[in-house]
């Protein structure tokens, strides 16, 4: 369902059906894998799914408000990159935190 989307943009390229067709199904491929990439992340980057959901607005915010206010391509890429870097650095000392945390010792009685 998320690569249809990439049809019309395909469309606008190229009529060659053989390339319609094979770029939508190395879509698909990649969007498979990249959900399995991230739902495995997930659970070791607690902070992530934060970093995605600012990634996200932040692209919203800049496709809603490109003809008023252009950004530059590099801009973006680095709002992203920066946004995505901080959150997996920050789960990842969290997470090392945990870890290096030792476990309380049992009670005597």
């Amino acid at each position: 369902m998320f690569a249809v989307d990439s049809i019309p943009a395909v469309l606008g390229i190229t009529r060659d059906p053989f390339l319609v067709y094979t770029s939508n199904i190395f879509a698909l491929l990649g969007l498979r894998s990249l959900y399995f990439v991230i739902a495995t992340a997930l659970g070791r980057l607690r902070y992530l799914r934060y970093g995605l959901a600012v990634v996200l607005t932040f692209v919203a915010a800049r496709m809603l408000l490109g003809s008023v206010q252009p950004i530059p391509v590099s801009v973006s890429l680095g709002v992203i990159a920066a946004v995505v870097l901080v959150t997996v650095v920050l789960s990842l000392r969290a997470s090392g935190r945990a870890v290096a945390q030792p476990a309380p010792a049992p009670e005597s009685r």
